[in-house]
């Protein structure tokens, strides 16, 4: 086959001497790259005993916020699950009943809020789309599991703690 500028690269092979035969430039060379790198600093981190620095804008897993007084801010409007690339995240919106009053800000809430964090790409767009800032990446690292099932996240997992009031 032609090539499209019709150049030729002409290759000269000049003979290989004695050493160059057995390869020992080869070999020193790669036998001094690996001698370098036993004085080199390790940049592994030994993860349990030690943390990384994560920089400012960092995205860790999810968590859904709660108001000053205590009550849920997610008022299932579905943005977030819309604006996912990924479709991660499934919502199934109730109403709330009076006795709920005290536990969500309007009168719909999310009954099921769940992230696959398998697929999740921690682009942050729900945390941008979100009107009612109920969502955000700023929780720690996703724990390893062996089961597919225990990736998706519920509100149990998600939604903060409640102030303590004192």
């Amino acid at each position: 086959m032609e090539s499209l500028s019709n150049k030729k690269k002409v290759l000269e092979q000049k003979p290989l001497n004695l050493a160059e035969r057995m390869y020992l430039p080869a070999i020193v060379k790669g036998l001094g790259t690996t001698m370098s790198h036993f004085f080199k600093k390790s940049s592994t981190i030994k993860y349990p005993e030690q943390q990384r620095e994560f920089s400012i804008n960092w995205r860790g897993m999810h968590s859904l916020k709660r108001d000053e007084e205590g009550k849920e801010r997610c008022t299932a409007c579905g943005l977030c699950a819309l604006s996912c690339p990924a479709e991660a995240i499934t919502m199934i919106a109730a109403e709330r009943k009076p006795e709920e009053k005290a536990l969500y800000r309007e009168e719909k809430y999310a009954a099921v809020y769940e992230i696959n964090m398998l697929r999740c790409i921690f682009c942050g767009l729900c945390e941008e789309a979100c009107p009612k800032e109920a969502i955000y990446l700023d929780g720690p690292i996703v724990p390893s599991d062996y089961l597919r099932k225990d990736f998706i996240y519920g509100k149990d997992k998600l939604v903060e703690a409640p102030l303590e009031v004192k």
